[in-house]
């Protein structure tokens, strides 16, 4: 079979100083088929999305391919001037970005941006493109796909927000996709549906791609074949069994040691005592309700959460999880003091806090800093790293000159980042490294608690295994509590102290992390256990039959006040009573708390069930 896509040594090089430059990428080869998926995989700043944008003849500002040859079919795309290769780009190549939200124009609709490139090259006509647009919105399990596309970036969700980049790839047909961590912040529910969607689009339109990714698990699934980078050389390529079952280099094993397994689910272990309880509260929310708009009579235009009970305790980690759209970004704000709550209570050590950010004295905001999830807006595109860091250095502890410019260097030494990182932009740096940095700029602080919203989804296995490393350093030594906000269940069990599930802005399940995982847990906790990836092929086609699966996967979380918010998708709601009567809290042991209509025993027989 010919080739749709061939590289041929390729070698990529980045300036790191006056006529001098560096290869990070270094004569790589490979061929990818029609219908074909080639997973690039290694630690970040491996050469992965290097590789991939080389594809589109496209190389990073400060660096430049100094080699190789690149075919498209038989289009030689280094050969092409820029016209002719920008044609190319929009109409048989489509590069999905890794971040959203750094893609997508604040100023246009959603829908003028998805068919932007279609309509653009001729692909289709503006009618057309539109109705291919809804098509996929439905296709990548999006709400209200016929009114999306008038809707703007910031008024839907970071995952809702990278399914519509994908639609915005694949609207036009293309005959390669490259594919840059496409499914890195969706929850795990969605990114079975996006997975799926993307392995049958692939199969139907006979599309190849080239997928970017640190995440194994997601690897077996769509890959037909694996690349494994580290430091820009190629240590190992083969088919995507031969890579799982039999690695031959001692990398791969290594990359494939550090994936945490799926969290543990058993009914045979001792109910735990909980001893963070006995620790005294950092932060306290009481009975939260908080949302978006002008607040009227207690309640926002828009609400997110409603009635939200969380604590925090000294030297302790709360683990906050949902899908997308269920509030944990949300609450982490309210707590930052970016959002006014609606109704509630803030307290900090028992005093109460100020709801605004304005309000609160410099003590207060250094004691409570948040690390946003999407680095890439995070950070000043136009600063250098030492300035971003040194800024909360300067303000929080009037550190400057040599004192600043050494505790920068500590700064990047604790998330693991050479100092000379210290002169670098942000647009010079890997998605992960500039994940690095932004919880870097939160630790200059010297902060209480830490809220950190989706911290190590951009980060591969290693790296992302030492974050949780220094995160667990950081409580013992220093006595930072955490506020762990993720999708990813594997990372919080291994980490938090305690697990609160977020549903449509309301908490479903409250308790110890074994609790969580030991005793029966409420239908949608178990939505979200049974949808963690595993690491063996085929995982994807027998999870999405499930009962579970079909009942509650291909549905868009909904925010509502009556009855069960998550009546829609419960594959054991009773009709007339969960979509009525608000859920009833119960406890199976004290502080394990699960708001659900259905008695215990009939959670375990569902649990066992599955």
């Amino acid at each position: 079979m010919e080739s749709l896509l061939r590289i041929e040594n390729l070698r990529v090089e980045a300036k790191i100083g006056p006529q001098r430059f560096a290869a990070i990428v270094k004569d790589v080869s490979f061929s990818i088929n029609r219908g074909e998926v080639l997973a690039l995989i290694g630690e970040s700043g491996s050469g992965k999305t290097t590789i991939a944008l080389a594809a589109l003849g496209y190389s990073r500002p400060g660096c430049r391919i100094a080699g190789g040859r690149i075919f498209l079919e038989d289009t030689d795309v280094l050969a092409l001037d820029r016209e002719t290769l920008r044609k190319l780009r929009g109409r048989r190549i489509s590069y999905l970005a890794q971040s959203a939200a750094a893609t997508f124009n604040p100023a246009l609709t959603i829908g003028e941006q998805v068919t932007e490139s279609t309509v653009l090259h001729g692909v289709m006509d503006r009618e057309a493109a539109d109705a291919r647009a809804v098509e996929l919105f439905r296709r990548l399990d999006l709400p209200d796909a016929e009114s999306l596309g008038g809707r703007y970036p910031h008024q839907v969700s970071g995952g809702q927000l990278q399914r519509l980049m994908a639609a915005m790839a694949l609207c036009s047909g293309p005959d390669l996709m490259v594919l840059d961590e496409p499914t890195t912040a969706l929850d795990v529910t969605t990114q079975i549906e996006v997975l799926g969607a993307f392995k049958e689009i692939i199969r139907d339109q006979g599309t190849a791609a080239i997928y970017v990714t640190h995440d194994l698990a997601v690897v077996a699934q769509i890959a037909d074949r694996i690349l494994v980078l580290r430091g820009g050389d190629i240590m190992e390529m083969g088919d995507t069994a031969q890579i799982l079952n039999n690695p031959a280099h001692e990398y791969t094993r290594k990359l494939m040691a550090a994936i945490r397994p799926p969290p543990r689910v058993g009914m045979d272990e001792e109910p735990d005592e909980d001893e963070t309880q006995a620790q005294p509260p950092v932060i306290q929310v009481k009975n939260l309700t908080a949302g978006y708009g002008r607040i009227r009579n207690g309640k926002p235009a828009v609400t997110v959460l409603t009635g939200v009970n969380a604590t925090v305790n000294d030297r302790s980690v709360l683990g906050v999880i949902g899908e997308s759209g269920c509030g944990k970004s949300t609450l982490a704000r309210v707590i930052a003091g970016l959002l006014p709550a609606a109704e509630g209570e803030l307290l900090l050590d028992n005093h109460e806090l100020e709801e605004r950010l304005a309000d609160r004295s410099l003590e207060e905001l250094q004691r409570v800093q948040i690390v946003f999830q999407m680095a890439d807006v995070a950070l000043n595109p136009r600063q250098r790293i030492g300035d971003i860091l040194g800024r909360p250095l300067e303000l929080y502890h009037r550190l400057k000159g040599g004192e600043r410019d050494k505790r920068v260097a500590e700064l990047l030494a604790m998330v693991e980042l050479p100092a000379s990182f210290s002169s670098r932009y942000p647009e010079e740096l890997s998605g992960g490294q500039k994940q690095r940095i932004n919880l870097a700029r939160a630790l200059a602080a010297n902060p209480d608690i830490i809220l950190a919203d989706e911290v190590t989804s951009a980060l591969d296995a290693i790296v992302g295994a030492a974050v949780i490393d220094l995160l667990k350093g950081l409580r013992e030594r220093l006595g930072v509590s955490y506020m762990f906000i993720s999708h990813d269940l594997s990372t919080v069990a291994s980490f938090a102290d305690r697990i609160m599930v977020l549903y449509a802005g309301r908490v479903v399940e409250d308790g110890s992390t074994r609790n969580i995982l030991a005793l029966p847990s409420h239908p949608y906790t178990q939505l979200l256990l049974s949808s963690i990836p595993e690491l063996r092929q085929g995982w994807l086609e027998d999870v999405m039959n499930t009962r579970a699966a079909l009942a509650g996967i291909a549905r868009a979380v909904e925010i509502t006040d009556v009855g069960c918010p998550f009546y829609p998708r419960c594959p054991i709601a009773i009709d007339g009573v969960c979509d009525t009567t608000p859920a009833p809290c119960r406890e199976p042991v004290p502080g394990h708390r699960i708001a659900c209509h259905r008695e215990l025993a009939e959670l375990i027989a569902f649990e066992q069930e599955l």
